[in-house]
């Protein structure tokens, strides 16, 4: 029985549930395989108010320090986030606040045997650091940003490549992302590619009537789903209904950009054609999902988008920016279309491409059916064992 530490700032909490979701969707599912264990570390910046009127810093406040979530034992260790060198700090002080929390596990019995660490920046270079003070070897997994954008600025690049060449395995979800890295000057034999997966049971076909009744639907709607905030394009769905007169668009998401949104779509005249539901649970989103003739995903950047698959599983086809892991995601036509260039005019030519050729839902669900987590269960069991007898033969595996 393989025992871990999984450690991320990406991690649910009775605060903030949907949080990190998808870190704690796969250590579900690699639970269930019944060979590892795990307690989580997902620390939280410190703050001292619990007042709502501060937004995301107020449920930081209100985050418990330790809980349990879906049988897994999660402790909330606080860390310093410092105003200004935030970014370049944020490594450092995370360990920090990790240590005593991961030194309590060990002390109460549960002396883990390997690092299992979600998102390179911070998150990884802290989990080096810990690593190396518990002499434990660190898996990271990049996801996105941490790699096709925090790497632009100098300090933090230098971090992610010197946590590259110290733990002994690296998992991107999309090749893309593995490409970047050996861009970078990552060596490709320490990186693999172990995609996400969906819940199929979680995400499935429902009763089509009703889930559009719940939502008030009755005519092609679009859904987008992801956080309000720039690079996830919003804007550009509610830019191309000016250019789709008999379409309705469904906003389920919360963060700093709704205000802006909704002042575009009531200067664009589609206020009435624009639905903001806030952020939703997932069982929610499944029906939202049922609900709508597509999904929208107009990001500027995407490791691999889950909400792509969701919307699959549910038998829904989807329009998608052609970025990065996307492509990866949407590569039958039963999956949907990519669009032609990130602007509202190219979501309103992929809306039109997509309608003049809309897949079954059952074809659409089948497609899904294929990225279950298995393959990544599997993939992340070898990877852990084989750094595991690498360690026990005496041979460091980490520089």
């Amino acid at each position: 029985m393989i025992r871990l530490l999984t450690f991320s700032t990406l991690y649910p909490s009775a605060a903030n549930p949907e949080h990190g979701i998808f870190v704690e969707t796969r250590l579900r599912h690699l639970l269930a395989s019944g060979a590892v264990q795990s307690r989580v570390i997902a620390p939280v910046p410190w703050f001292p108010f619990r007042d709502s009127r501060f937004g995301e810093y107020s449920r930081f406040a209100a985050t418990p320090p330790r809980e349990v979530q879906h049988g897994i034992d999660v402790m909330h260790p606080r860390f310093v986030r410092l105003p200004k060198i935030g970014m370049t700090s944020a490594p450092f002080t995370l360990a920090q606040g990790a240590i005593g929390a991961a030194r309590q596990l060990i002390r109460s019995g549960y002396d883990f045997d390997l690092i299992d660490a979600h998102y390179f920046y911070p998150d990884g270079v802290a989990a080096v650091l810990l690593g190396k003070a518990l002499r434990k070897p660190v898996v990271i997994t990049a996801r996105g940003t941490d790699i096709n954008l925090i790497p632009r600025h100098a300090l933090p690049r230098r971090m992610i490549l010197a946590a590259a060449r110290r733990c002994a395995g690296i998992i991107t979800v999309c090749a893309a992302l593995k490409d970047e890295l050996i861009a970078l000057g990552v060596d490709e034999s320490s990186v693999v590619v172990l995609r996400n997966g969906v819940d199929l049971e979680l995400f499935g076909l429902e009763d089509i009537r009703a889930a559009r009744g719940a939502f008030g639907i009755s005519r092609f709607a679009l859904a987008s789903v992801g956080h309000l905030i720039r690079r996830k394009g919003h804007d550009l769905v509610i830019g191309a209904l000016t250019e789709l007169p008999d379409v309705d668009a469904y906003i389920a998401g919360s963060g700093p950009e709704e205000g802006r949104l909704r002042s575009l779509a009531r200067s664009l005249g589609v206020a009435d054609r624009v639905h903001f539901l806030g952020a939703l649970p997932q069982e929610r989103l499944s029906t939202l999902y049922n609900a709508v003739d597509a999904l929208v995903l107009a990001s500027s950047r995407e490791g691999w988008a889950n909400v792509l698959l969701e919307a699959m599983a549910c038998g829904t086809p989807v329009v998608a920016s052609n970025v990065w892991g996307t492509p990866e995601v949407v590569a039958a036509p039963e999956a949907g279309v990519l669009m032609r260039e990130r602007t509202a005019a190219g979501m309103v030519e992929a809306v039109h491409r997509l309608r003049a050729a809309l897949p079954a839902r059952t074809a659409t669900r089948r497609y899904a059916e294929q990225f279950s987590w298995d393959e990544t269960t599997h993939g992340q069991l070898e990877l852990f064992a084989k750094i595991l007898r690498t360690e026990r033969s005496g041979i460091p595996c980490h520089a």
